[in-house]
């Protein structure tokens, strides 16, 4: 059988024979995957031109319903791809990080549409006042790029590899070409099959190649991105391309690197987080046979709990049962391949320069329900280093398997250097309950490391763990690690999009942007905004209220209401040597005095209720005898989808009114025309249609 490649719009074979690909557990052939013969310089322009411009008129709400709806149906086929995912050598529990681990992806992906708005485009930061006289002013935009991404993925996650990273591509308007590891690319050519069946995502968004990746950076360009997961070496090689450095070309390098985990001084064998950190370090050595960018590579202990330490990882080691990954008893299944098997003992052979094996053997291993002959079958090894300062190999060279090394430090000072001796990595985590030692590592190391994981008896049940990169927070690492980012939440999408700084009058980025610019001109008219429903609002609609006095009586009754009898709020205060003159009205009294002048009361109206506030600032007092009048103006309109209503939803009052939320951009004037207050009111607004 071959692999197909989904190119152009169809599935086609490349030409020729191609690479064999393996069973990893029992050696059988599983396909044939070849590129040859693919016209890569029309595959990316295809993507450019019928998938990004698709997408590129999708609205960040409509992009974020797709990627829902592609994970429901992916989630509805998961258990298709169990079976072949264990061909790749993982378990069930290894393939479900995989699978359902992508899927999630997806899902968190699309819910962060709620954060985004329903433009083509967003908004980067604030507005920028350039200006004495309020005439010009600054904000900053962000557009998706209008070429292509290509995906250069690794062999350890052939589905959640290729959907943590289109999911935020996509998301921000761009259309991918995947380029899965060969190894394992039969998995990931299964799960884009039922994407492409599903019909679910734009003709072009998702092209798919099976095999050599040839010359395809070379027909990249600037407006394209590039990642790649995968080894330093090769990261390099790629990142160094001519074209990619002729047309600047942005990459993003997420490499293999040396993780550690550090044991505090403060624990001992008669506490939770002993057990914690044996049972975290055995995880990460067996989950996917140590194949994980995350895994532990290096740990690192107080020299006089060295035997203790190794001793215990020994023993819970030995229970691990390796074998057949499709046998319910059985832990940790293979490597990849053989491939994968001879270049992860090339790599513990460099390492035994320095340490030793403590538990484990490279020549064999006891399985079940499979032969060591024919599969990538390798046992764990744990090696000791009694000299990590003075030993390089443990710091520069990764065997990508069930290895880590086991080593001694004095002071916590040493872990510090000791954890930033692998020049840059992917993640660490710090096994402690004393919190200064954890504020120091963290800060002597935090520079070395791209996520830094503080694990104790308070977090651990919940914790999800050292090696488990999560949609909304950022995956990279600085130095060795790639010095990439991959996914965080809004800060992925970041990387997929242009930042424009646009420059003009407040009006100007008002009409540019949809969203209202403190100063743009206004539009006044003798309807009061709060009787429009959500589809008759327009941005920039504004209501000038009447004025109102604020009374040192007012005060008084405020403090009495709620009970603030802040020393500034009293009459009967000495105002030497405060910042204020007299009684000073609440800030609090103050919103809810304006909240009274705009409120368009008594009747009911299309406003369904107060959503919140948002950058709610007082900028001057306000004293008694003080008439206070505001400007309330339509600054942004965000619609809202209607609630799936289930048997487990438990009130659905409400929950089906089409309706949106709008924000109010409220600036509360005093009788001199300054302002005394600033901010962001949002209400619930019933749809009319």
């Amino acid at each position: 059988m071959k692999l197909q490649n989904y190119v152009l719009g169809n599935w086609m074979e490349g030409d020729g024979e191609g690479q064999h690909l393996y069973n990893a557990v029992n050696g059988q052939i599983i396909a044939n995957a070849t590129t040859k013969g693919l016209d890569f310089a029309s595959i990316l322009d295809y993507g450019r031109q019928k998938g990004s411009r698709a997408l590129r008129k999708m609205t960040f709400q409509e992009r974020g319903r797709m990627l829902k709806a592609l994970a429901l149906h992916l989630l509805e086929k998961k258990e298709n791809f169990y079976p072949i995912s264990y061909k790749t050598g993982a378990t069930r529990a290894d393939s479900w990080i995989d699978i359902e681990g992508g899927i999630g992806n997806l899902f968190s992906n699309a819910s962060l549409r709620r954060k985004l708005p329903d433009e083509i485009f967003a908004l980067d930061g604030e507005n920028i006042g350039l200006s004495k006289g309020g005439t010009f002013a600054a904000q900053h935009i962000l557009l998706p790029k209008e070429g292509v991404v290509l995906h250069i993925n690794a062999f350890n996650f052939p589905v959640w590899g290729m959907l943590e990273k289109i999911a935020v591509n996509l998301l921000a308007g761009m259309a991918a070409v995947v380029k899965p590891a060969t190894i394992t690319s039969y998995l990931t050519e299964a799960v884009v099959r039922e994407i492409i069946s599903s019909q679910i995502l734009p003709e072009g968004a998702l092209q798919l190649i099976c095999g050599s990746a040839g010359d395809i950076i070379n027909h990249t360009y600037a407006q394209d991105v590039i990642t790649f997961t995968g080894s330093a070496s090769t990261g390099l090689m790629l990142k160094s391309n001519p074209n990619v450095l002729k047309e600047n070309v942005p990459f993003n390098l997420e490499a293999d690197s040396l993780n550690c985990i550090v044991l505090a001084e403060d624990v001992d064998e008669n506490m939770p987080e002993w057990n914690i950190f044996i049972k975290e370090v055995h995880k990460e050595m067996t989950s996917k046979a140590g194949q994980k960018c995350t895994a532990i590579r290096r740990i690192f202990v107080p020299e006089n709990k060295m035997e203790a330490v190794w001793k215990s990882l020994s023993t819970s080691l030995s229970q691990t049962k390796i074998g057949n990954p499709e046998n319910e008893k059985v832990r940790m299944g293979a490597l990849a391949g053989l491939s994968q098997k001879k270049e992860v003992i090339g790599q513990v052979q460099k390492l035994l320069a320095s340490s030793q094996i403590i538990y484990g053997s490279l020549d064999s291993v006891e399985l079940i329900d499979a032969e060591a002959t024919k599969g990538a079958f390798i046992s764990p090894l744990l090696l000791k280093n009694e000299k990590p300062f003075s030993s390089e190999e443990v710091h520069n060279t990764e065997a990508f398997g069930p290895v880590s090394t086991v080593m001694p430090y004095k002071t916590l000072e040493e872990a510090i250097e000791l954890a930033k001796l692998g020049k840059g990595s992917l993640c660490s985590s710090l096994v402690t309950v004393n919190e200064q030692i954890a504020k120091d590592f963290i800060l002597g190391s935090g520079t070395y490391h791209g996520r830094i994981l503080v694990l104790n008896r308070d977090c651990s049940k919940e914790s999800t763990g050292h090696g488990s990169p999560l949609p909304l927070l950022t995956h990279g690492g600085p130095g060795r690690a790639g010095g990439g980012e991959e996914m965080g939440g809004l800060r992925g999408i970041k990387h997929y999009m242009q930042r424009v700084a646009l420059q003009g009058s407040p009006t100007m980025l008002t009409a540019v942007t949809n969203v209202y610019q403190p100063g743009a001109k206004a539009n006044k008219n003798s309807i009061h905004p709060f009787k429009k429903y959500f589809d008759e609002l327009t941005i920039g609609d504004q209501f000038v209220t009447e004025k109102r006095e604020i009374t040192s009586e007012d005060i008084d009754k405020f403090a009495d209401l709620t009970g603030d009898h802040f020393y500034a709020h009293l009459q009967k205060t000495d105002f030497s040597d405060t910042m204020f003159d007299e009684q000073v009205a609440h800030g609090y009294f103050i919103i809810s005095a304006a909240a009274g002048l705009f409120v368009d009361s008594y009747k009911k109206n299309p406003v369904l209720l107060n959503y919140g506030i948002e950058e709610l600032r007082f900028t001057k007092p306000v004293y008694p005898g003080t008439s206070i009048y505001v400007k309330l103006t339509c600054k942004e309109k965000i619609e809202q989808e209607l609630k799936e209503i289930t048997p487990e939803t438990k009130n659905t009052k409400g929950i089906d009114i089409p309706k949106g939320i709008v924000k109010w951009y409220v600036e509360i004037l005093d009788d001199t025309d300054e302002i005394s207050g600033v901010g962001t009111i949002l209400t619930m607004v019933r749809k009319k249609y």
